[in-house]
């Protein structure tokens, strides 16, 4: 499946997708924020379209846009099609409140017209009250059959381009759905906790439930769904990709807890190598990925961190930097920083 050059589905990697919470009726201010989920890794990014007039500044918007844009449609099927015929890439709807099925069959054929992907999402809110009743409240089954039975309404009409999304903010009740629906299609899905909330609590949440369905094989697009800055929700996706070993093409920071054992400010060593990665990654992007160790004392050392490619085990007043476990040399700890991040580099540049 295709979303604007972005393959979705198959052996394609998981795409990072957000939304933009900019009015969209102010074209410069959403493409102002589309830019900066560009800039910090965004694959895919979604629209709300209320009205005729976030559907007019859509096809403005989606015209300049450096991303693939899916456009949010609720209620109107008539702000579909104009999203479709502004040029968007993907819709997302919910075919039981879009209005009938003859509504329903204008968004298909235009859709299936321009090959255009269908995103169908289940939460909590939308579930079909007899579905309420016959499970007693928002259970996973209930989420599960809700999106189940919205994907045999397209089909019937001969349309198979669709992306399931069934999110739950109870993070036993989305891992429940998205297997329970997953066993049941090899359809491809867009995952995440929907109103994951604020700070740490929203991240961990988020990084809990994406984490357990991505380790679980479920996902095809992930949203990390925060209260705030888009730009944040980006940057956790990207980690949690890279924590779970799918996405590639970053560098990975190692490094202790620390214990009384360390006689260095590792904290210190850690945040100047992890701020000079962060800027490497941005200013020269590479499809490989390498990992890099920050170790405080002999403990935690270049055995411990030996898969890493590069890494400074730190003691009292020296530290050693190392390669894939092997001793290089002994530096000077107040070195340590400087020295690592000087191989760190030149293992970056060396990766074609």
């Amino acid at each position: 499946m295709d979303c604007g050059g972005v393959k979705i589905g198959g052996d394609a990697p998981v795409s990072i997708q957000s939304m933009t919470n900019t009015d969209t009726r102010d074209a410069v201010a959403t493409l102002r924020q589309i830019d900066a989920l560009a800039e910090a890794g965004c694959d895919i990014v979604r629209c709300a379209i209320p009205d005729s007039e976030a559907a007019e500044a859509f096809g403005r918007i989606r015209r300049s846009s450096r991303l693939p844009l899916v456009a949010d449609i609720h209620f109107d099927y008539r702000l579909a099609l104009a999203a479709m015929k502004a040029g968007a890439d993907k819709i997302r709807i919910n075919p039981g409140n879009i209005g009938g099925a003859d509504a329903v069959k204008s968004v298909v054929a235009l859709a299936k017209e321009r090959r255009i992907p269908i995103r169908v999402g289940v939460n909590a809110g939308s579930l079909e009250r007899g579905l309420l009743e016959k499970y007693g409240g928002p259970a996973a089954a209930a989420l599960a059959e809700s999106a189940l039975l919205q994907v045999a309404a397209l089909e019937s009409l001969d349309f198979f381009d669709i992306v399931i999304s069934v999110k739950s903010s109870d993070l036993r009740v989305n891992q429940e759905a998205h297997l329970a629906a997953a066993g049941k299609t090899a359809l491809p899905f867009h995952i995440g906790v929907t109103e994951a909330g604020l700070g740490m609590g929203g991240e961990t949440r988020s990084a809990i439930g994406a984490g357990a369905l991505l380790l679980a094989g479920v996902g095809d697009t992930l949203r990390v769904s925060l209260t705030g800055d888009p730009v944040r929700e980006v940057l956790l996706a990207s980690e949690i990709l890279k924590a779970v070993n799918l996405r590639a093409g970053g560098i990975r920071l190692i490094a202790c807890p620390t214990c009384g054992r360390c006689r260095v400010d590792l904290e210190s060593i850690a945040r100047q190598v992890a701020a000079r990665a962060s800027a490497l990654e941005r200013e020269r992007p590479r499809v490989s990925s390498i990992s890099v160790a920050v170790m405080g004392c002999a403990v935690n050392g270049p055995g411990e961190a030996s898969h890493a490619d590069v890494g400074a085990a730190c003691g009292d007043g020296r530290a050693v930097i190392f390669q894939r476990g092997l001793i290089q040399r002994t530096v000077a700890a107040t070195d340590a920083a400087a020295e690592l991040i000087k191989e760190m580099e030149a293992i970056w540049e060396a990766l074609m």
